[in-house]
């Protein structure tokens, strides 16, 4: 049986530990996120049965955590190349396709799920609106990525995004003789918890989403009154997940 979900500061610890090993050991680093997300996710929906769609699924880790767990797990990648990282084969669902434009009907799952993904992508909220528009009533959409303004908003040019994601990725380039992976106005963009709680505070006045949280994916619970205190939220989350049920 898997274990139960538990934001506990030990965990913290543990994912963050991971973190520094996702150049030299991604087995560990994505193993670990991916067990850590399919818990954290069956806590708010039992996976067991449920149709899991998870837009930017990248390579087949997550699918190995949420198939675990019983769910029938379908990841969209926009990249052909991310789906086969690590050596990882695509499984037998799984779907090349644009996030923003998602090919399924409305009402297809059962959870949407979103990682790390929206800040890779130019118009995060129409992504985070076709997750809602696929998910049916009453279903789940978890929606989490990496805060600009946080300690690892600059991925891999962090801390120096904080003086430009621009002059961050010249000085990535000039310090390691290549571009880096993700590059600032092409493949990666400055997003906001602000813009999250904007977004869900749209939704549930539609009536979109219902008991829509903001939590602070990688910090202790006790922690998560954080995720609603504006500036500050910017910098200590560093990772911020929108969670809500769908409504009509």
């Amino acid at each position: 049986m898997a274990p139960e979900f538990r934001a506990t500061l030990r965990r913290s610890v543990d994912l963050f530990s991971a973190f520094r090993l996702e150049q030299t050991r991604p087995d560990v680093f994505y193993g670990a996120l991916a067990a850590d997300s399919a818990a954290q996710v069956d806590s708010y929906l039992p996976l067991q049965g449920a149709r899991v769609l998870d837009v930017g699924g990248g390579p087949g880790y997550f699918a190995d955590a949420f198939e675990a767990r019983g769910a029938a797990y379908v990841p969209l990648d926009a990249d052909a190349g991310e789906l086969a990282l690590h050596g990882r084969e695509p499984g037998p669902r799984t779907v090349l396709g644009d996030g923003t434009s998602l090919p399924f009907a409305d009402g297809a799952f059962d959870v949407a799920y979103s990682s790390n993904v929206a800040e890779h992508v130019a118009q995060p909220w129409r992504m985070a609106d076709e997750m809602v528009r696929v998910t049916r009533p009453g279903g789940l959409v978890f929606l989490s990525y990496t805060l600009w303004y946080g300690p690892w908003g600059g991925h891999e040019t962090a801390p120096w995004h904080y003086l430009g994601g621009a002059r961050a990725a010249a000085r990535y380039e000039s310090s390691h003789g290549r571009r880096p992976k993700n590059l600032y106005g092409e493949s990666l963009f400055p997003i906001t918890a602000g813009a999250g709680a904007r977004w869900a505070r749209r939704q549930e006045r539609s009536g979109a989403l219902v008991d829509v949280r903001l939590v602070p994916r990688y910090l202790p619970s006790w922690a998560g009154a954080v995720a609603r205190v504006p500036v500050v939220r910017e910098v200590v989350c560093w990772n911020l997940v929108v969670v809500g049920r769908r409504g009509r």
